[in-house]
């Protein structure tokens, strides 16, 4: 029996570890999809998709469970009524799917495919958004991600890209009120 997981996994952490270690006990195979492949270099989405594979493939390392993963990306569609098919068409065969995302959830029983909920892994700790803060904030973020995970992300300098990528624009205080009644043209 296959399994599929999505997540966006900015970054991938130690309770997805946690979850696919619990969707491994079972299922034979589990499809990892990589969702909204085409966003990178933005504060909610700061790496790209292949970068999150290797995240993804780091963390496994060579152990049994990566055997038993297939790791894959799915670009968004932005048409719910639609997405299932879409996600369908475009990764490995599935039995059943992996979420806790009540969107995710609604669809999947729309299309008429079992959904089963895993465990949530101390999700007030384990959270790409309060990974991403405690990166921009120069907190102990190291400590939440497998250590291969961690190691990749200051490989690629990922700290420091999430830092620029969240900085604002805007000018400042005194620009700001000299130009409050301007649109921006871009």
């Amino acid at each position: 029996m296959r399994g599929l997981y999505i997540g966006r996994f900015q970054p991938y952490h130690l309770g997805h570890q946690a979850v696919l270690e619990e969707i491994a006990r079972e299922v034979d195979e589990i499809v990892i999809v990589i969702g909204s492949a085409q966003e990178s270099h933005g504060p909610e989405n700061p790496f790209t998709s292949g970068e999150r594979m290797e995240m993804i493939y780091a963390a496994l390392g060579k152990g049994e469970l990566r055997k038993r993963c297939i790791v894959t990306t799915l670009q968004d569609i932005n048409r719910n009524s639609l997405w299932v098919s879409h996600l369908q068409s475009m990764v490995p065969c599935f039995d059943l799917v992996y979420s806790n995302n009540p969107l995710v959830i609604r669809l999947f029983s729309e299309a008429g495919v079992e959904v089963k909920k895993p465990p949530l892994y101390q999700r007030d700790v384990y959270s790409g958004s309060a990974i991403r803060v405690l990166m921009r904030e120069g907190g102990d973020w190291e400590r939440l991600v497998p250590p291969a995970v961690a190691g990749f992300i200051q490989e690629i300098n990922g700290v420091e890209r999430l830092c620029q990528v969240s900085k604002s624009d805007s000018a400042s205080s005194a620009d700001s009120a000299m130009h409050s009644s301007k649109e921006t043209d871009f």
